[in-house]
């Protein structure tokens, strides 16, 4: 084994003996914390003016276009109010200048993603803003977030830790934000956990994961960004054990515990994972890397979280996949109903491994084999493997952790939902990012091939009232009105049959449909498209549809394909509007299945039990409040559907402060 204190070049040694590699001093400056920008006093009237006239503009061309550009920093937050104005008046001008990523400069994915070239911003008003928000999902009262950390369950309490600016609705400054639960979805938020406050984390406290000891103790390993923008992993535990709510954290004084090694970028080494045991007894872990454009999780053997062995190799690696951020690994049963503990292995288990891609910032994940005794893992499928095939989900859904909630026996899913509206907006609103709803994942028994995700329980515990709507029969061409009142917070349960004998009598002529380059809901095949349209207005200029695809080869073979077309869901021009969606396994027998978690701005679906999942983030400007709308529509030319649905209200969440 090599071990990971070997010396690097022109190194120093820490106060725990890891040897550190400074930066040279030409790197100093760009490495630097972000200056911190106050708010302009109030002064004379004409000075006054004079200042929001240049905000204006100066606004205007930071949010005119967009271009991910590296080791830029994007400069200060504009004040909330003068974004507002801005906005409402529509004032901001055309410009041809550029609007400068955030993140990418101290070498994580990008944090603001803008695709609007040569679009005007919409005159967005405060009360399509307010209805953006969600009201059953978790998101902090104010300001950003993105990556959930170390979510855990101790002592009776669900723990969600994530990153969070407590000082704008725009990435930076990052801090661990903290939040508890008794059942996943009435949170009570509590102060902030972690602040940037050493070295070692000063430009920022980033992504960690927990692991409780046998003894019920736990550790927290997480990724500092140093003074000089290196990233190295840091260790934290609980200033007091005994308090369920772990209000205060303690850093260790030996910090950092990991440094990257020889060969890795001190920019390409962060996420540390759960912990979980080996045949010798130890703990091991992984941490994602890269090595040029080959994606890799180091691997490293540790007995008290502070003093590590690098195995030789990786856990795995995959050429031409980039950057491997959020990387989780753990078991799954082929034969148990419940989740298993991060350390089961066994002939009847399975082990994922999930990676976020920094390049495409996409989450994929494999099933495959372990050996405990080498430290590597095999894919069982080389075609679908890590960052090349399966995703957890095929909209909008990044940087997911996993946890094993021993409590109910089950492993739960967070990840991190992104914005897809302009900075500007965010900033208006006063808040960017939220989390999907907690899923369960479980090994798909029927296909052998995949894992399901679904919703938690808990979730169910907020329906209210509901309507059914039985065999429901959907001509070609034809939409159909579901009449359930408000339709902006509801849980929908959706079943579609089609004739068995009429897709058998037609002819097959186009099996290589594919859900982001077929044209949407709106380009009509034989066999679909088929389904449900959410948030969408009395008049069909904005609709959210989520919709099966059924393809057809001259020989024969089906390929069912489940997609979301949001490229109307809103008619203002600085949102993005992309179509969503794969292929999707459909076994004999199967009827087509479909469940969709609408909530204000975002809408979770989920097909044929969780096979495939897609997440979207939509700004409707007329689809809101009371006419929010939910229709059934079928544009197959040469089929008709039967649909049976039931829409539950949905009741909101309890999200308080303690």
């Amino acid at each position: 084994m090599q071990k990971n204190n070997m010396a690097l070049s022109n190194s120093e040694e820490t106060n725990n003996g890891v040897h550190y590699t400074q930066l040279p001093e030409s790197d100093n400056n760009s490495g630097s914390p972000p200056t911190r920008y106050r708010q302009p006093k109030r002064m004379t009237f004409m000075i006054l003016t004079g200042l929001v006239a240049f905000l204006l503009f100066f606004v205007a061309v930071r949010y005119g276009n967009y271009e991910e550009t590296d080791n830029v920093n994007p400069g200060p937050v504009p004040p909330q109010e003068t974004v507002c104005n801005m906005l409402g008046s529509n004032l901001m001008p055309l410009t041809t200048m550029t609007m400068l990523a955030r993140g990418v400069a101290q070498g994580v994915s990008a944090k603001s993603r803008g695709h609007f070239l040569g679009a005007r911003p919409f005159p967005w008003t405060k009360k399509m803003l307010a209805w953006q928000r969600t009201s059953f999902h978790f998101q902090p009262k104010k300001n950003w977030m993105n990556d959930p950390n170390g979510p855990l369950f101790y002592k009776g309490w669900y723990h969600l830790f994530y990153q969070y600016n407590p000082e704008a609705a725009v990435w930076g400054n990052i801090v661990w934000g903290h939040a508890v639960s008794r059942d996943l979805i009435h949170w009570q938020h509590l102060p902030v956990a972690m602040v940037a406050d050493q070295w070692y984390d000063i430009n920022g406290v980033w992504t960690g994961s927990a692991t409780i000891l046998p003894d019920g103790n736990l550790v927290m390993l997480y990724t500092g960004s140093t003074n000089e923008s290196v990233q190295v992993q840091n260790l934290a535990y609980p200033a007091d054990p005994s308090d369920p709510l772990l209000r205060k954290w303690v850093k260790y004084e030996g910090n950092p515990v990991l440094v990257p090694p020889p060969g890795i970028a001190k920019k390409d080494f962060r996420d540390p994972t759960t912990a979980w045991t080996t045949p010798e007894g130890k703990w091991r872990i992984t941490i994602g890397s890269k090595v040029n454009k080959t994606g890799i999780s180091l691997v490293y053997d540790t007995i008290d979280f502070k003093n590590f062995e690098l195995l030789e190799g990786v856990l795995h690696g995959v050429p031409g996949t980039g950057m491997w951020e959020c990387v989780d690994f753990y078991p799954v049963s082929k034969i148990a109903e419940n989740g298993l503990d991060t350390s089961e292995n066994g002939p009847a288990v399975k082990h994922v491994l999930k990676s976020s891609l920094d390049d495409d910032r996409n989450d994929y994940y494999a099933l495959g084999t372990y050996d405990a005794v080498a430290g590597k893992w095999v894919p069982d499928n080389p075609i679908i493997d890590v960052g090349i095939g399966l995703r957890y989900d095929y909209g909008n859904f990044y940087a997911s952790k996993s946890f094993y909630d021993q409590e109910k026996m089950r492993r739960v899913l967070w990840a991190w939902i992104t914005e897809s509206d302009s900075e500007a907006a965010d900033i208006c609103k006063g808040w960017a990012s939220l989390q999907p709803i907690p899923r369960t994942i479980k090994f798909d028994k029927k296909t052998g091939s995949n894992i399901i995700t679904w919703p938690v329980a808990e979730v169910e515990n907020l329906r209210l009232n509901s309507k059914e709507f039985d065999n429901v029969k959907v001509k070609p061409g034809s939409v159909v009105p579901l009449e359930v009142g408000s339709a902006t917070q509801l849980d929908i349960m959706a079943e579609f049959e089609v004739d068995p004998k009429v897709l058998e009598r037609i002819d097959g002529s186009n099996a290589t449909y594919d859900c982001k380059s077929g044209g949407g809901s709106t380009e009509r095949g034989a066999l679909g498209p088929f389904g449900l349209m959410v948030l969408t207005d009395s008049g069909l200029s904005e609709q959210t549809p989520i919709y099966f695809y059924i393809a057809k080869d001259a020989t024969g073979n089906f390929n069912t394909h489940f997609c979301n077309d949001i490229t109307r869901s809103s008619e203002a021009t600085d949102v993005r509007k992309l179509i969503y969606g794969s292929t999707i396994p459909v076994l004999q027998g199967e009827k087509l299945t479909l469940r969709t978690l609408v909530d204000h701005s975002i809408v979770e679906s989920f097909a044929q039990g969780g096979r495939a999942a897609i997440t979207s983030r939509v700004y409707p400007t007329k689809a809101i409040y009371e006419d929010a709308k939910v229709y059934l529509f079928n544009n197959a030319t040469d089929i008709s559907v039967t649909a049976t649905v039931k829409i539950w209200q949905m009741d909101s969440a309890n999200i308080q402060s303690i």
